[in-house]
């Protein structure tokens, strides 16, 4: 009887071992994709804060392209006013469009081109871009592991139980899939 009573106690002991790991491991990994969402968070911010600057450099250029930089006001407000991620997400996909047709229109104003504030802020901007592209990348792979862990037995099994649900991956928008188009 005692040794049944001790076997007994060692398996429920290595069940309530196995479980604390997992839990453990999940917290673990749903921090590392709200982390990671962080970092996309501060990228893109560090482009909404980039984004007054390029403007008013560019507008004293291009005065009749009036509608090309309301558009970059509009993504920027949009992304301002978002408040969660998939609001943030639709805010950043708009304002890279945006930003894509505002260096397009740039092209044909050799000035600006030769502008050494424009250069400046363009290249920031585009550091910042590979910076958010490197950052979507990152959370999407967290967000693979995190719900690629929650769909594995045994885990699936408590980790509903537990709270915890599977994350949005970070999609960019049809229009991110195709050139930008400039007509004059």
């Amino acid at each position: 009887m005692a040794n049944i009573a001790l076997i007994l106690g060692g398996v429920v002991l290595a069940v309530v071992l196995y479980v604390i790991f997992k839990y453990n491991s999940l917290i673990t990994t749903k921090t590392r994709v709200e982390n990671a969402w962080s970092q996309i968070d501060v990228q893109l911010k560090r482009r909404s804060d980039l984004i007054p600057n390029l403007i008013s450099t560019v507008k004293g250029y291009v005065k009749h392209e009036k509608g090309v930089l309301e558009e970059v006001t509009k993504a920027r407000s949009a992304f301002d006013k978002a408040k969660d991620m998939k609001g943030k997400a639709k805010a950043s996909n708009m304002m890279s469009d945006t930003l894509k047709t505002l260096f397009a229109v740039a092209e044909n104003y050799p000035q600006l081109k030769a502008n050494e504030n424009f250069m400046m802020l363009q290249e920031e901007l585009s550091g910042t871009e590979s910076k958010i592209a490197y950052s979507r990348q990152f959370y999407n792979d967290t967000v693979e592991r995190f719900n690629t862990m929650l769909l594995k037995f045994p885990t699936n099994t408590f980790a509903k139980w537990l709270g915890f649900t599977p994350k949005e991956f970070f999609e960019a928008a049809a229009s991110e899939r195709k050139n930008v188009k400039v007509e004059f």
